[in-house]
């Protein structure tokens, strides 16, 4: 898709890394780190959409994340709870939809993503998806194990089984990450996406997440459209 000089990515994704880390740089807990992390989530979504991106897809909380002290953990848990029901804009038909496991979520956790997921369940326009206590190869192995059960049941034969139908058993059947970004300046994908990443260009900023901003979007569709995209083939003037 064209917009101004820029080729814009169908599918954009972004490893929201790097809060903690501002917020220790700053003396502030890492809560607030989070905080502003968010904050910065709702203006950048609403720009990256405006430019014209139909699916942004973000780590914003991953299974191995329990890991972090239980003050961070429940932060976190309480940012969703509370906050992530701003980002609803149906003005722009926007769909949002959450990526992950929810059997090890709180009540109310569930509760707001169901809340959410409902409120926008009729926006067609763009899809916002958040993957949230998300891993991906436990997307690839639960879709594995539905797959596994429909073939039990007859309802699909093993040969039925390639690319386009194993994608459709991940949480969201959402196309191929087209551009994914890590913020923070970490040379790894850690765990995200990896079915849907198989040919994305990536990009990895030094900035840390709540600082970037617009204009360094901006710089990663630069970056982008610099790229030469062939997915193993070979274009004709080469």
């Amino acid at each position: 898709m064209k917009n101004n000089e820029y080729d814009i990515p169908y599918h954009v994704a972004i490893i929201l890394d790097g809060n903690g880390r501002w917020a220790k740089k700053r003396g502030l807990k890492r809560s607030l780190g989070h905080k502003a992390g968010f904050e910065n989530l709702k203006e950048l979504s609403s720009y990256i959409f405006d430019k014209g991106v139909k699916i942004l897809s973000v780590f914003a909380f991953s299974t191995e994340n329990f890991k972090r002290e239980k003050e961070e953990v429940d932060y976190l848990m309480d940012l969703l709870v509370t906050k992530f029901k701003t980002l609803i804009d149906k003005n722009k038909n926007i769909k949002i939809v959450f990526s992950g496991k929810r059997e090890d979520l709180s009540k109310e956790v569930i509760n707001a993503i169901n809340e959410i997921e409902e409120i926008t369940k009729e926006c067609d326009s763009k899809i916002f998806n958040i993957c949230f206590n998300y891993g991906g190869k436990l997307d690839i192995v639960e879709a594995t194990k539905k797959i596994v059960d429909d073939v039990g049941k007859g309802l699909i034969k093993k040969d039925d089984i390639d690319e386009n139908l194993f994608g459709k058993y991940l949480y969201n059947s959402i196309p191929d990450i087209d551009l994914l970004i890590r913020t923070s300046g970490e040379f790894r994908i850690s765990n995200f996406m990896l079915f849907q990443s198989a040919y994305s260009e990536m990009y990895f900023p030094k900035i840390l997440f709540p600082d970037f901003k617009p204009k360094d979007f901006d710089k990663a569709l630069e970056e982008y459209n610099k790229r030469d995209r062939r997915f193993g083939g070979i274009k004709k003037d080469k």
